[in-house]
């Protein structure tokens, strides 16, 4: 395959009690896992609220919350499109996701 200057390294999230594992490049560790926290803040904060049963429903509203917030900010589609794939391929390399 095409070589990289950085090996991507694993970084472990933990977001609503499951972990994941997640390959990155080492100078985007820092980030991303700022984001599974925020992640696992919002996918808390809508649970508590009780009115959203099921992982993957808890998960696609997060989704949804965040896009929205994002393009309201840049006003750019294309960006959020290229994240969008890269969120459903993470989501399809999981086994299973909780109904």
């Amino acid at each position: 395959g095409a070589t990289t200057m950085s090996t991507p390294t694993t970084v472990r999230l933990r977001i609503l009690d499951n972990d994941y594992q997640v390959a990155c490049p080492p100078e985007e560790q820092e980030g991303l896992l700022k984001a599974g926290r925020y992640l696992d803040d919002k996918m808390r904060a809508i649970r508590s609220s009780g009115n959203v049963i099921g992982t993957e429903r808890i998960a696609v509203l997060v989704g949804l919350n965040i896009a929205h917030e994002l393009l309201q900010q840049t006003g750019d589609s294309s960006e959020l499109q290229r994240l969008t794939d890269k969120i459903t391929r993470a989501l399809g390399s999981q086994s299973q996701l909780e109904l």
